[in-house]
């Protein structure tokens, strides 16, 4: 027997989601035997490019039942049935992540229909089940509802039953839950951590913090960490006995609260951030001819560069990208040695700064540019990204060249204002790094919303 079935959700974060609609039709490989199709109220909001897609939206829900009023009917209409479904691994994880909010295990064999075409209808154009179902001839009505949809995966595994011919294929297809390679007391940890970019914190038995990092998706690093084979990997797997983090929504707030954090805590399984870490700099002179040149080498103790990198191919690359945006001089920028003019000026890409054919003044208001561009000294800024909701963006603050903190603001408040911003702050360590994490976040990401603050 076969459950065929297909859910429609509130969208949002992986795991988060909520059902707003399923229709399941039993079906013996022949005809359909049993059937349940409701609404579903979800109990969270629904996203808006969901209600655009699938016409459902909040108020339609508000009378209609919530999943544990119609979990019995789905555990009796699929018990001993394998669950078909257009991308069977979302709607079963969607329906296992619902059940076990309720404490009840649900395990069942699946089959998905994609696949199964994949296989038995290899020269398809696409396999998305609008597409699919029209290239067939297969009526749909209803499309992007659960009923629809799932009458129509119906109808489409009805004629891939009848191409497999040999009743191996799809046999073989059928997938049985695997069990979890995590260990139980490590699952545990994981279940409540969410998908969302911040720190964490690894604890041992006693409390005491082991490791610190960051991540876009701290869920699934902190699985990856469980899962490795690598000698920290099995280090934390062997002591951790917690999991504590702090959301930042910015990848840079991340990256500054974790380098900040494993200073102050010192983790033992964390690699100690040497000093030497960001081995090249980006430096300027002016040389006798009056033109500024630019060059990357290795970082001067004395010295303060205008930006740092972590090797010398990464600066290499960066110089390269801004002799092409600023069309500057490769000799002028460290990268032809040439004697006369350099290569550049040959395929006329370079003004002729390397044989004076630029004035200095010219040339240097470019190379300026790429200076001021790349080093906040002596600025008063903020860089606004992105916070840990949809109504919250996060800031940091740059005092005179100065790394000051991090906060995060509401969309509503005016934080041009001096007093109001300082009081969103919390105050964080200037140093070497913090100034290599700005700066390089600033260089590869484009849309970072950058404002300089005027003196009061």
């Amino acid at each position: 027997m076969y459950a065929i079935l297909d859910i429609e959700t509130t969208g949002g974060k992986y795991n988060e989601e909520g059902i707003t609609e399923i229709a399941v039709y039993q079906f013996d490989g022949h005809k359909v035997t049993d059937q349940f199709i409701s609404l579903v109220n979800p109990e969270r909001e629904i996203q808006p490019f969901v209600v655009n897609l699938t016409g459902i939206n909040s108020n339609m829900l508000k009378n209609a039942p919530k999943f544990y009023e119609v979990a019995k009917r789905i555990v009796e209409i699929t018990e001993d049935c394998i669950i078909v479904a257009h991308n069977a691994d979302f709607d079963y994880r969607i329906l296992k992540t619902e059940f076990k909010r309720l404490g009840f295990p649900f395990k069942r064999k699946t089959l998905c229909t994609v696949e199964l075409s994949q296989q038995l209808m290899p020269d398809m154009e696409s396999y998305s089940l609008g597409k699919l179902t029209r290239a067939l001839g297969i009526p749909v009505s209803d499309r992007h509802r659960a009923n629809g949809d799932a009458m129509a995966t119906v109808k489409l595994f009805k004629m891939l039953l009848n191409k497999d011919t040999s009743k191996k294929i799809i046999k073989d297809a059928v997938k049985i839950e695997q069990k979890s390679k995590l260990a139980p007391n490590l699952k545990e940890i994981t279940e409540d951590l969410p998908s969302d970019t911040g720190v964490y914190y690894i604890h041992d038995a006693q409390g005491n913090i082991i490791y610190i990092g960051k991540s876009n998706n701290i869920r699934k690093r902190i699985i990856q960490h469980f899962t490795n084979k690598n000698s920290k990997s099995k280090k934390i797997q062997v002591q951790v006995n917690a999991v504590t983090y702090e959301k930042t929504g910015s990848e840079l707030v991340a990256l500054l609260k974790e380098s900040e954090e494993i200073k102050k805590n010192k983790p033992i399984l964390n690699r100690a951030l040497k000093r030497n870490r960001f081995t090249q700099g980006l430096y300027s002179f002016v040389d006798e001819n009056g033109y500024v040149n630019l060059r990357i080498s290795h970082i001067k103790p004395n010295e303060k560069p205008i930006t740092t990198f972590t090797n010398r191919k990464s600066g290499i690359s960066f110089m390269n990208r801004m002799v092409e945006v600023y069309e500057l001089c490769n000799k002028l920028c460290g990268i032809d040695k040439s004697i006369t003019n350099c290569f550049n000026y040959g395929i006329e890409s370079c003004h002729g700064a390397c044989i004076g054919d630029e004035t200095p003044e010219d040339y240097n208001k470019r190379a300026n540019e790429v200076i001021l561009k790349n080093s906040y000294d002596n600025k008063d800024m903020i860089l606004i990204d992105k916070g840990r909701d949809v109504h919250e963006k996060s800031v940091v603050l740059i005092e005179d060249g100065i790394f000051k903190g991090i906060g995060f603001f509401d969309l509503n408040h005016q934080i041009n204002n001096r007093e109001i911003l300082e009081s969103l702050i919390t105050p964080m360590q200037n140093n070497r790094d913090t100034q290599h994490i700005i700066q390089s976040y600033m260089r590869r990401n484009k849309r970072l919303k950058i404002i300089e603050l005027q003196n009061a």
